[in-house]
């Protein structure tokens, strides 16, 4: 995020460090350096293959670096399972929506409430999180029946869940939350994201190949390429930069 002359640098959420992965022979991340300070909305972008979503999976603890480090709040936490960085404040979304299609859009919330430590969670509660994404009249509705769009703001509500009982996630991971959501319910979605970082301040960072949603919503934009870090910058510099644009050449990001 760019800081203004003479004005206190937000602390980093997350801090990547010499950032690798490889199978075997194949380096897929390669010794990435990247920070996201504290209500910073960072946008991850690339070409398919270039490492994107293997980044997240070694921030949540999906897979574990060759090499490097990940901290969260100056702490190292690489090594931890992903439901102890859950509980440390690493929240995340996936590619394809993840719900439970017989459950109720508010059992949703208060299960993930519940999987996050809180012993008791009232309605008011589970309603307060869901009107926060736009699905309070959706409340007592089966969850299969919701629209991809709907669906992708429940996810959203399940990692705010946690606020039931604390102050929510320190970082939430969206990985292509715009992936199969049909163009009329796109705007929707992104004022929802709009709103929990310019709003309630929250930090995200997330994977996404629409460029006109990521420029409306992104601080910053970090460019991977081949799993290394091409450029890293407010989204006008990133865009205008030449070695962007010849690396994406013909190249959709």
């Amino acid at each position: 995020m760019v800081t203004p002359a003479g004005a206190v640098k937000a602390p980093d959420v997350l801090r990547l460090e010499a950032l690798s992965w490889a199978v075997g022979a194949v380096t897929i991340v390669d010794s990435v350096d990247l920070a996201v300070t504290e209500g910073e909305f960072l946008a991850l972008i690339g070409p398919n293959g270039a490492g994107k979503t293997s980044l997240f999976n070694l921030v949540s603890g999906v897979t574990r670096p060759t090499s490097g480090a990940v901290r969260l709040d100056g702490r190292a936490v690489d090594r931890l399972p992903p439901h102890r960085r859950a509980r440390l404040g690493i929240g995340r979304t996936f590619q394809s929506s993840s719900v439970f299609p017989t459950m109720t859009v508010a059992e949703h919330v208060e299960l993930a409430a519940r999987a996050v430590g809180a012993r008791r969670v009232t309605g008011a509660q589970v309603a307060g999180v869901l009107e926060r994404v736009r699905l309070g009249h959706r409340a007592p509705d089966l969850a299969g029946g919701l629209s991809h769009g709907d669906k992708r703001k429940l996810e959203l509500a399940m990692l705010l869940a946690s606020t039931v009982s604390g102050d929510g996630p320190r970082l939430m991971l969206l990985d292509e939350p715009m992936a199969g959501v049909a163009a009329e319910e796109i705007e929707e979605l992104a004022a929802v994201m709009r709103q929990l970082h310019r709003e309630e301040g929250r930090t995200l960072l997330m994977v996404e190949h629409h460029m006109d949603i990521v420029l409306d919503l992104a601080d910053r934009i970090a460019v991977l390429h081949h799993g290394t870090l091409l450029a890293d910058g407010t989204p006008e510099a990133v865009m205008a930069d030449p070695e962007v644009q010849r690396a994406y050449l013909g190249e959709g990001i």
